[in-house]
């Protein structure tokens, strides 16, 4: 397995961004994922119900997440998130078991929408 899937995520990520920055458009996704700042970075928003784990774990590595494959299996595992929730409160609930910090999780729900 190793980080090959990970990569190709991440560079599938930076090409929508780059289409995105540039004002064009992808049409083999039915919606455009939100961007959100993280610092002075613009990160990606993916869903966190629907993603898959690799595109959750692209995104959060993009946000500054350490660990960010262990981090997307657990955003996966806590499914379904409420389309209402946009803080994820959930989410953040149920990381807090892990005690990964109030950083970590802000970076976290940064590069998720439910």
């Amino acid at each position: 397995m190793g980080s090959a899937p990970s990569k190709l995520a991440l560079a599938a990520l930076a090409a929508c961004v780059s289409l995105t920055a540039c004002g064009g458009s992808s049409s083999d996704q039915p919606s455009a994922p939100t961007a959100a700042t993280a610092g002075s970075t613009q990160v990606r928003k993916v869903s966190a119900n629907t993603a898959g784990e690799s595109e959750i774990a692209a995104a959060l590595k993009a946000a500054g997440v350490s660990n960010s494959e262990r981090w997307a299996k657990e955003v996966v595992e806590y499914r379904p998130y409420a389309a209402d929730d946009s803080n994820l409160t959930s989410l953040r609930q149920n990381l807090a078991k892990y005690n990964p910090g109030e950083e970590t999780v802000n970076k976290i729900v940064s590069a998720l929408t439910p």
